[in-house]
């Protein structure tokens, strides 16, 4: 593929930042880039802004409420967005199970569904991870038991991600327990607000409710809410996770990370001397840089891929691993850049309109945080051991 940018493509790129300088709130950005948390308002704020402008599933069929955008120009949206410090939106409806429903989904539940997630309706979440089946994620005991016209769910998820905001979880459950692991999985969409359903806040280290329990206690749920076809889940799952690992690399986000790790590169002093001067900082730079650049061009293969109709595994293992692995690599050298000014943590400076005394430069406040809690990175999604097996099997057959 031509990984050049053509004169159609610049132009693309300029009708996507005119848009961010007229559309994107600078409350908004300004949070992003200060690295404070976002609260549900705004998450959805942004969402209506780029659903209104019919940008917000450019991926989706158009006939569905895509774009129609080529490999290039998704690239360069995502790019610019992260540039502009604009909120990240939240993948679950848009980017996890809307492709799932496209892809596996009944007209029905494409009719129902699909414009629930774009106007708003609807805040998913995902029901996958278990105690004791999280990388082995086909271990999973969540039972869904067929009971006339519902299934009657019950068991345990967690680590699920803003379920405290979600009135719509879609879960991997239990139909059957004949054959393989995998053989016996079911796909199903479940309301948050159905008897039985309880939310349990996990707090994390910095203090933030990012992550929950969720419980299901003979939790009815109607059998038309099954997508695809029962103790076929397992299908939807691998599907579902190719999207997501390819959107966990992040590449435009590291890309406006690594900009920011310049920024203060070229204006924080070490001694006599700038940061960026010196040069086991400036090394570190420019592997992480060299790394950044050689994803950023796989991103775009794999995109391209995509738009031609196939499905990414083993490549979107590859983006997930490097992508996690540099996200971290940035943290850890604005931690260093940050100096003894990360060490003390202040949570309320994560905060909106936080008046408090700051400790360093207001670059430094969510550092710690955020070195922290991106060692997730190379664990969700699938652990970065089991992306390696695949990729090892598929690609190299061992």
């Amino acid at each position: 593929m031509d990984l050049d940018f053509t004169e159609k493509d610049e132009a693309f790129r300029e009708e996507v930042r005119a848009f961010l300088k007229a559309k994107l709130p600078a409350r908004l950005s300004d949070k992003v880039r200060n690295g404070q948390h976002l609260t549900k308002a705004d998450m959805e704020e942004w969402h209506a802004i780029l659903n209104e402008r019919g940008w917000l599933a450019p991926h989706w069929p158009e006939e569905r409420g895509g774009t129609n955008w080529s490999v290039v120009q998704s690239f360069i949206f995502e790019t610019e967005t992260a540039l502009a410090h604009a909120p990240r939106i939240v993948p679950f409806g848009v980017s996890m199970l809307g492709p799932v429903l496209n892809k596996f989904g009944t007209e029905e539940q494409k009719d129902y569904w699909l414009p629930r997630i774009l106007d708003g309706s609807d805040w998913w979440c995902q029901g996958y991870s278990e105690p004791g089946a999280g990388s082995d994620l086909a271990s999973l005991k969540t039972s869904a038991v067929r009971d006339g016209d519902h299934y009657i769910v019950n068991g345990q998820k967690t680590w699920t991600t803003l379920a405290q905001c979600a009135n719509k979880i879609f879960c991997l459950v239990r139909t059957s327990k004949e054959g393989k692991k995998q053989e016996g999985i079911s796909f199903l969409l479940i309301d948050m607000d159905t008897p039985g359903v309880e939310v349990r806040p996990i707090k994390l280290l910095d203090g933030d409710h990012e992550v929950n329990e969720v419980w299901f206690s003979d939790v009815k749920v109607p059998v038309e809410n099954l997508v695809g076809e029962e103790n076929k889940g397992w299908t939807c799952a691998k599907y579902l996770l190719s999207y997501e690992r390819t959107n966990i690399a992040g590449v435009g986000a590291s890309m406006a990370a690594f900009e920011r790790l310049k920024e203060v590169a070229r204006t924080t002093r070490r001694g006599e001397s700038l940061l960026i001067q010196d040069p086991l900082f400036a090394a570190r730079m420019a592997e992480i840089e060299i790394d950044l650049e050689n994803m950023r061009t796989t991103n775009l293969r794999v995109l391209d891929s995509v738009g031609r109709g196939q499905t990414p595994m083993a490549e979107s293992s590859m983006l997930k691993i490097r992508g996690t692995e540099i996200r971290q690599k940035i943290t850890a050298l604005m931690r260093r850049a940050a100096g003894r000014y990360a060490q003390p943590f202040i949570a309320e400076a994560l905060e909106g309109g936080f008046n408090g005394e700051p400790v360093g430069p207001d670059w430094a406040a969510p550092v710690a945080s955020q070195y922290f809690n991106y060692r997730k990175l190379s664990i969700f999604g699938g652990s970065n051991e089991v992306q390696r097996e695949i990729i090892g099997k598929s690609m190299m057959g061992l």
